[in-house]
């Protein structure tokens, strides 16, 4: 687990949006898992805080099919705590698996809403700004933040409280983000809404159609030569931003393809300082440590 230092299930009691099913969770290859039934969050606190109390829940990618927990995981939440920002990685639930859920087209975002609802609700203890909470997402991971983002408005889980379920910034690694026949990574897309999905849902899920000017600001990281998940899914995105003038920016390399975390070995360019220096200019991080 590298070196979380608390494990928090995402619901007391019986989980929505469940049924009983013979799924186990298990590890498929280094870093990767699938079958999650029990979703939690990983919380990484840091020694010392930039003063600004920033948070963000980190969601890997995996396709809707499994989870990459370490590299666009928990290596991600380290980074951020050394530079003084608390990270929760997110082990959502999958699409995938069809028999262990009711309903595969909310389970993930469902798990995303539940999320940030649990950490504003507990901002107080772990002592971050229930103003101040992102979400970063990679790959499919991308698609759920950016669905966070942008859909945060129609609440899926119990929300007595009134809790504010929209973020407060996304950071989006080569996600995938438009479920159009032309770009969606069709894995993801079949994996949340099967292979005969209505052109209404495709519609729905597109996220570059469902951003407003109450979309968060948003940072984008994307290589022009994805095989897997196109580079358009993060320049459309980013235009629709800009169309409806939300602060954004967006980073595109020459050589990359998909899944290289924060390390491009084909472009080693240090893009994730690229993340601090815009959090900084946007107030999101103040840029000290105490």
């Amino acid at each position: 687990m590298a070196n979380s230092q608390t494990v928090i299930p995402l619901y007391k009691g019986d989980i929505p949006n469940s049924k009983p099913c013979n799924v186990k969770e298990s590890l498929v290859a280094p870093g990767r898992i699938e079958g999650v039934i029990n979703p939690v969050l990983l919380a990484y606190l840091p020694e010392k805080r930039d003063s600004a109390n920033t948070c963000v829940i980190i969601c890997p990618g995996g396709g809707y099919a499994r989870l990459a927990v370490d590299h666009e995981g928990y290596l991600v939440a380290q980074e951020y705590n050394k530079r003084g920002v608390t990270a929760f990685v997110l082990k959502y639930r999958l699409p995938k698996d069809a028999s262990c859920v009711e309903n595969t087209e909310t389970v993930a975002l469902m798990d995303a809403q539940q999320a940030i609802k649990l950490i504003r609700d507990r901002a107080d203890e772990f002592k971050i700004n229930p103003d101040n909470v992102g979400i970063m997402g990679f790959s499919a991971g991308g698609h759920l933040a950016s669905s966070l983002g942008t859909h945060y408005s129609v609440p899926l889980i119990p929300n007595k409280e009134n809790t504010n379920l929209r973020p407060n910034f996304m950071v989006l690694g080569y996600p995938v983000i438009s479920f159009s026949d032309s770009l969606a990574h069709k894995g993801s897309r079949e994996n949340m809404l099967g292979k005969n999905a209505s052109e209404e849902k495709k519609i729905l899920y597109s996220n570059e159609l469902q951003v407003t000017a109450a979309t968060p600001p948003t940072f984008l990281i994307h290589a022009t030569d994805d095989k897997s998940v196109k580079v358009e899914n993060s320049i459309q995105f980013f235009l629709a931003l800009q169309k409806n003038k939300v602060p954004s920016e967006i980073l595109l390399v020459q050589k990359g393809g998909h899944g290289f975390g924060l390390h491009n070995a084909a472009e080693p360019i240090d893009w994730f300082s690229q993340v601090f220096v815009w959090m900084k200019a946007n107030k999101i991080i103040k840029g000290n440590i105490k």
